[in-house]
């Protein structure tokens, strides 16, 4: 039986990884916030025997990881994704319970960056040039955004407008995905921000000078980039800016 022209154990075998990944992913969110290795003994001597299995993040991993093979194929897109999305799903993690992006975390997707950069270069040399150059803008677009929007709202509020984790966590991904759809990412994640802050703030759950983590927006709509098609995406953001009038 196949799956847009994928065959179901493909599907099975790629969920059980996510099982798997997603056990590991809680691991890293313990390890990485205290700056302790991720690859270590104490995964199988400690943590494997002295932690229950988290079902829920396991899933959701499981499910990112078969919505990946979906919509990508078995190709070197969904190669660099399924080690992509772990991160992202630390990424919100921590973010989202300490306020922080763990530099380790920001540097690995980095480095994946870069390898996958060579290898996409290596795999068609005819558009090696072309993919060096759209990663590299994707680099410094995404962290150019946000570093002159914190250094903008440090000069005008007198704080910084967002941390320096989301402005390397940006540069990290745009070298990843391109410049195309780092600048969706950006938008779609001011979006959301927004769209989330003002119900916090109506539901009165924060006050208004309270922190709101964005790192958790900014791996939402890369995931959107890895799931939607870039055409879709831009349709939709287009329609939403100028009201329905496109």
């Amino acid at each position: 039986m196949y799956i847009n022209d994928i065959h179901i154990i493909s599907y099975v075998l790629v969920g059980i990884l996510g099982l798997f990944v997603g056990q590991f992913v809680d691991w890293c969110n313990q390890r990485l916030p205290e700056y302790k290795k991720v690859f270590s003994k104490d995964f199988f001597k400690v943590y494997l025997k002295e932690t229950k299995p988290k079902y829920l993040l396991m899933l959701i991993v499981a499910v990112l990881y078969i919505g990946t093979l979906y919509f990508n194929g078995l190709n070197i897109e969904f190669v660099k994704y399924i080690i992509l999305i772990p991160m992202l799903v630390s990424a919100f993690m921590i973010d989202l319970k300490l306020q922080i992006i763990p530099n380790r975390l920001t540097l690995t997707i980095f480095e994946v960056g870069l390898v996958f950069m060579f290898i996409s270069g290596l795999a068609n040399m005819s558009i090696g040039i072309s993919v060096f150059i759209d990663n590299l803008l994707g680099m410094i677009v995404g962290g150019g955004i946000f570093l002159l929007i914190t250094l903008i709202g440090g000069l005008i509020a007198g704080k910084e407008a967002m941390g320096f984790g989301d402005v390397k966590l940006m540069g990290a991904l745009g070298l990843i995905i391109g410049w195309q759809k780092i600048i969706i990412v950006s938008v779609l994640a001011f979006l959301l921000a927004a769209i989330v802050s003002i119900v916090i703030l109506l539901s009165k759950k924060k006050k208004a000078n309270e922190y709101i983590p964005f790192g958790p927006f900014i791996v939402l709509s890369t995931m959107l980039t890895i799931f939607v098609p870039t055409d879709v995406l831009i349709n939709v953001l287009l329609k939403i800016f100028t009201l329905g009038m496109y």
